[in-house]
């Protein structure tokens, strides 16, 4: 009675959420719930876009075609579905003569879990229940080690057919539907058809095929290792992948929904919407690359959306505490050009409710002309619900250089992503300044170079030449290994490991200690407790898994990248080149670093780089506050004073507009991670 009450919405939500505590696979599927608040905004954003002359018009939507090739439970298609018949609706349409239509012919959903498409079909039924309709386009697609032998991929089969046998569960609901795996239903062949569809919508499982570390760290191939595959059957079903996602956008180090987004694009035809949830390293990570070209390439009316927010708030579905966005674009037609820039929404907040959602929606699609990334510290354009400020939007340009990364995600105060982005392209174009000043600033690759990722450094397995053991002062192979955020107070930091040769591998040692330094960047930097972008070893040492090297042929370079690194404009060029997925943790990988936008050090003066080590001298022994602080810290005020005025030659006001910035970035959410700042904490100026 009570689930009856709250609405259907409500009632599928709290089926789905059940259904995905059930689900013993989970944390290899990567399944997340979507939330139905997120689902009715990703829908009406989508639905919007369709190309429908006439709401009114049952034929014309009858020749609709929508899918969700990872539907679960169904949310995703039954947001769409209610968003397409309220407006047939308020055209005047009658839904009960649309309904059959809609089951028969418009919606397709595919999963790899039977029970799953069992109650995506009932609850898509239960809009009209008393209304009858014959065969739906719902789908179990098959998946893992299949009684001939073959391994299937699920829905990622469709990567390279139109054409795919399948057990269809949903036309008899009187059949039994078991688990995951069992043939329970005739098998039917499916035709999804490429260039086939006006909207796919998707929340695409995200897991990785690659393990180097983390939650699945005694599995092969966590991508494939649900329904208690062995590594057999994984390693054939990896090899399935990368034969089916040849020649398209995927990439495996993206996981599992860098496939699914290649999926999509193959089934949208040209005029089709794209509306996808999605993880928030889409934006700047290096395997989301060829994803990210494409939709700059081949399509248009472009929106991502993220969430400044912290913990289960930045992401879209339920239980991920990762951050998410949701990207919602058209496939352009042959006479369409692409489009010239991209729409960045960072919601407060995910919608609390239906209503909210809809009035999100309402303000995203109504929004006229907005201020561009590129248009000075000005921010963007709130989106207000009441007298909440409930959004900011701003657009990017989809220039050459900026079409390859999305960074204006998951940013409560615009005009911080705008000084970012002028620093990153050589200006300092500071909040209440009307024009902006040069700096000389280039990628990290002009000037030096990034070590090596840390599987290359320690083995096993081969080539790796080294074995990591405890620390000793007279190590011959120091290294700086882990985060000890107590110890990593100072710029000046010890060595943490030390590196023991494998037998045989005595030149490929040589090889990998050539790439020794002491500087080292924080590549996994965790704002709330860490300190330092930039650790410096005295002697060379190798980095490891957090703190890679970074390597000049001037040693010079060492001292004034250590300390432009960790001053404010240092930090805050770290955070906009880093993938912002956790609550106030970054992350740069080793081939992402080299693009860092840092001071160029070749720009420097003889005199000036003597004053770099002599600043460096002046700060080798001050403590530094975590990062989150940095605007209420002393030493970095006092950095900051050093580097604006002293190295670079700015005056007073600038020095203090760079320490007023560094409050506004110390307020984002992905900086402080919504920890609470000490009470005495205040600006440093």
């Amino acid at each position: 009675g009570e689930v009856d009450s709250a609405g259907v919405e409500n009632s599928h939500d709290l089926t789905g959420r059940v259904f995905q505590r059930l689900i013993a696979d989970r944390k290899y599927l990567a399944t997340f719930y979507t939330r139905p608040e997120s689902a009715a905004l990703l829908a009406r954003l989508a639905v919007a876009r369709l190309s429908v002359g006439d709401w009114s018009d049952a034929a014309a939507l009858s020749r609709l075609r929508i899918a969700d090739f990872a539907c679960g439970t169904g949310a995703l298609l039954s947001a769409v579905y209610e968003q397409i018949t309220a407006r047939h609706e308020r055209a005047g349409g009658n839904l009960e003569r649309l309904h059959p239509a809609m089951l028969e012919q418009v919606l397709y959903g595919c999963d790899v879990m039977p029970s799953a498409v069992h109650i995506t079909g009932s609850t898509l039924s239960g809009a009209q229940p008393h209304v009858g309709y014959g065969q739906s386009r719902l789908y179990t697609m098959p998946y893992g080690r299949q009684a001939d032998g073959s391994v299937k991929i699920g829905s990622l089969e469709l990567l390279q057919t139109s054409a795919v046998q399948t057990l269809f569960n949903t036309s008899d609901p009187g059949r039994r539907t078991g688990s995951a795996g069992e043939e329970t239903a005739d098998q039917v062949i499916a035709e999804i058809p490429d260039n086939g569809f006006d909207l796919v919508i998707m929340n695409p499982p995200f897991t990785r095929a690659t393990n180097h570390e983390g939650a699945h760290a005694d599995v092969v191939n966590p991508a494939f290792a649900a329904f208690a595959a062995s590594k057999a059957d994984m390693d054939a079903m990896g090899k399935r992948m990368r034969s089916r996602g040849r020649d398209s956008c995927y990439d495996g180090k993206a996981g599992l929904a860098s496939a699914f987004t290649a999926l999509a694009d193959k089934k949208l035809k040209s005029g089709g919407v794209l509306a996808l949830v999605l993880p928030l390293s889409m934006a700047s990570g290096a395997s989301w690359e060829k994803f990210r070209q494409t939709l700059a390439a081949d399509y248009t009316d472009l929106e991502i959306l993220s969430i400044a927010a912290n913990g289960k708030d930045m992401s879209f579905s339920a239980d991920t505490g990762m951050a998410e966005c949701l990207v919602v674009a058209r496939k352009r037609r042959v006479v369409e050009t692409p489009a010239e820039s991209t729409r960045f929404t960072s919601l407060r907040r995910r919608p609390p409710g239906f209503a909210a959602a809809a009035e999100v929606a309402k303000g995203i699609l109504s929004a006229g002309e907005i201020r561009g990334i590129e248009d000075g510290p000005y921010g963007g354009t709130l989106l207000s619900i009441g007298s909440e400020n409930a959004a900011e939007i701003a657009s990017s340009k989809n220039s050459e250089k900026f079409s390859t990364t999305f960074k204006a995600v998951r940013i409560k105060d615009i005009a911080v992503a705008q000084v970012a982005h002028a620093l990153a392209n050589a200006q300092l174009w500071l909040p209440t300044y009307r024009e902006p000043l040069p700096i000389p600033i280039k990628a990290l690759y002009t000037i030096g170079q990034c070590g090596l990722v840390h599987r290359l450094i320690v083995g096993p397995p081969h080539p790796a030449p080294f074995t990591k053991i405890k620390s000793s002062p007279t190590a011959s192979y120091p290294s700086l290994w882990n985060h000890d955020a107590k110890k990593e107070t100072r710029m000046i930091c010890e060595p943490d490991s030390q590196l023991s040769v494998r037998r045989g591998m005595e030149n490929r040692a040589s090889e990998v200690w050539a790439t020794a330094s002491r500087p080292h960047l924080n590549m996994e930097f965790t704002y709330g407790s860490q300190a330092l972008a930039v650790a410096f070893t005295e002697r060379e040492s190798i980095g490891g898994s957090v703190y890679p090297n970074v390597i000049f042929a001037d040693k010079r370079f060492d001292y004034a990248f250590t300390i432009w690194g960790n001053s404010t404009l240092g930090l805050l060029s770290c955070w906009w080149h880093s993938s912002r997925q956790q609550s106030s943790k970054v992350r740069m990988t080793v081939s992402i670093i080299p693009t860092l936008p840092i001071l160029d050090l070749r720009a420097l003066t003889d005199d000036q780089l003597t004053l770099a080590q002599e600043i460096f001298e002046e700060f080798r022994d001050k403590e530094l506050q975590p990062a989150y602080l940095a605007d209420a810290d002393p030493n970095r005020a006092l950095l900051d004073r050093r580097v604006i005025c002293n190295l670079l030659g700015f005056d007073a006001t600038v020095y203090q507009g760079v320490r007023r910035l560094a409050e506004k970035w110390c307020a984002e959410p992905s900086v402080h991670g919504g920890k609470a700042r000490p009470k005495d904490a205040r600006l440093v100026v």
